[in-house]
């Protein structure tokens, strides 16, 4: 490993090296832990959770693209209390970041899972305002600033002393402004982006290829989308940005942290090699090393516009 200080840090909790695992790519560790010790990474952002179980979607939900994945998996999930009682603890094994995702339907049900995952102990709240609010007719939370600050309001009021990472979504026409909200708001981090919607149909069949007809688009064809969403909230806010979409190596992450992003998340990447996370960490720190920087956190922000 190049001599470079990895450390970085989100909001007062330091990771070990810039690299965290995205929500919904990773489960909550254990069938990756089977290949290495999960704390050779800076931080594990667990699947995304909701207040009761979830079932999820109908199959088929997930299909390949050319340049990535199509999934439309509805948050299945054991729900808050299960994650607390039986994930948790086996996380808390290793020496590594953990970090609840999490989606509600409400604030009320933001609030009351922040205040549970604060009492037992996470590292980090990311809360997903991805989801359809309720009482707004089914508008995603991300969609509009006086939304996204509700739910972030309300998450700040009922995380303690825990960091509450607000994560974007980009099938926004300005997410620099929901971010400027969010931040007013209270969120201590951003991450973004979460996945773009898109569809593919079979012509033969002339169905869509998931059940739900649309879903989430990520993997490689997004990087170039995430790379100018982290460019253009990093110059409108101030907070720290969390960096991910179509990160498979470590010039992808190295091209998120220039734009801004102090930390970058794999997601994608690891379907396809489980140790893609642990490559994309060596491969930065090489990249920094051959740059003669002393520490990975002096990427954050240097680009050069022209």
């Amino acid at each position: 490993m190049p001599d470079v200080n990895l450390a970085v840090n989100l909001a007062g909790v330091t990771l070990k090296n810039p690299i965290v695992v995205a929500s919904g790519t990773f489960g909550f560790g254990r069938e990756y832990s089977r290949f290495y010790d999960l704390g050779e990474l800076g931080g594990i952002c667990a699947k995304g959770l909701t207040l009761h179980p979830r079932e999820g979607n109908p199959a088929p939900r997930i299909a390949e693209t050319p340049m990535g994945i199509l999934n439309s998996v509805g948050l299945q999930n054991p729900g808050v209390d299960a994650f607390i009682r039986e994930e948790l603890p086996f996380l808390r094994q290793f020496d590594v970041k953990v970090i609840a995702n999490i989606s509600g339907n409400t604030p009320e049900e933001y609030g009351v899972m922040c205040e549970m995952l604060a009492d037992a102990g996470v590292d980090l709240i990311e809360v997903n305002i991805s989801c359809p609010n309720v009482k707004a007719g089914g508008l995603a939370y991300g969609t509009r600033p006086e939304l996204a600050a509700e739910v972030t309001e309300t998450a700040k009021a009922h995380a303690g002393n825990v960091p509450v990472m607000v994560k974007l979504s980009p099938n926004v026409t300005d997410i620099a402004q929901i971010a400027k909200a969010a931040e007013a708001a209270g969120a201590d981090v951003l991450s973004l982006i979460n996945t773009l919607r898109g569809m593919r149909i079979d012509t033969k069949t002339r169905r869509p290829v998931l059940k739900m007809n649309t879903g989430g688009l990520s993997g490689p064809a997004v990087l170039p989308v995430a790379v100018r969403m982290v460019w253009e909230v990093a110059q409108a806010v101030r907070v720290p940005i969390l960096g991910m979409g179509g990160v498979s190596k470590g010039e992808d992450a190295a091209q998120l942290m220039l734009a801004g992003a102090s930390a970058v998340a794999v997601g994608t990447a690891c379907f396809a090699d489980p140790f893609a996370p642990l490559k994309v960490r060596d491969e930065l720190a090489a990249l920094a090393a051959e740059q003669k920087l002393s520490a990975i956190s002096q990427l954050t922000g240097e680009v050069k516009p022209w």
